[in-house]
């Protein structure tokens, strides 16, 4: 389900495995966070633990979590002021209306549990992204969100024609090994101290080929691209 990347006295930052839901999923089993809790006070002697943010149950990679509640709020006002960066990996087998830029706009529930793009700005959801030509006449993505909404860089990415791959909601035809998002990076301040990981994708055939390898090698400080505006 997750492997613990590092840990302090205030967090502790794990490794999600792609499949596996955030909260329990009732008679299927225990989700990440009743997982990674149970292990830290079986392991550690924790006994608190507190959700900062979520991934999708497709979605593999960085995952942040207090392990007290001074360091949750903190964490939340972070959050809150969009001071925490946030980098994910996709790849889609589509090609895209445009390359790399900026994707704007409200969202709202559509059918079947999917959310959509919408052309207003009253509370939008905004992600800046690049892409990047790989093999087999994919792409991959590398993407920055500026706000935490539900599917977000999903539907970002299908709004200019470009879905996921193996995304069983946005782009259900097509036949993946796995949804092919990834939470790549995480950048923060907490208590005066600069944090960053970073963790490519052991998991997906795709994510393993070379020319993703070789693409990472230029991609191993995101903060200091040239982000389109």
């Amino acid at each position: 389900m997750f492997k613990i990347i590092t840990q302090t006295d205030d967090f502790v930052v794990v490794a999600k495995s792609a499949g596996v839901n955030f909260h329990d999923e009732g008679q299927q089993g225990s989700g990440l966070f009743s997982q990674v809790k149970k292990q830290m006070e079986k392991q550690f002697a924790i006994a608190d633990l507190y959700p900062i943010h979520r991934l999708d149950k497709m979605t593999s990679g960085l995952v942040l979590f207090a392990k007290n509640l001074k360091s949750a709020q903190i964490f939340g006002q972070l959050f809150e002021e969009h001071s925490v960066e946030k980098y994910y990996l996709a790849i889609s087998d589509k090609k895209p209306t445009k390359k790399q830029g900026l994707i704007k706009g409200d969202m709202a529930k559509s059918r079947r549990g999917m959310f959509k793009l919408l052309r207003s700005m009253d509370n939008p959801a905004i992600t800046q992204f690049f892409s990047y030509p790989i093999a087999n006449k994919q792409r991959l993505y590398l993407l920055k969100p500026h706000s935490g909404k539900t599917h977000q860089l999903r539907v970002a990415l299908s709004s200019i024609g470009a879905p996921i791959l193996g995304d069983p909601l946005y782009n259900s035809n097509s036949v993946a090994d796995r949804g092919y998002l990834h939470a790549y990076a995480l950048r923060f301040s907490f208590l005066g101290i600069m944090y960053q990981f970073i963790l490519p994708s052991d998991e997906g055939e795709y994510y393993l080929s070379q020319s993703i390898k070789d693409k990472l090698t230029e991609l191993d400080q995101p903060w200091l691209l040239n982000w389109p505006k």
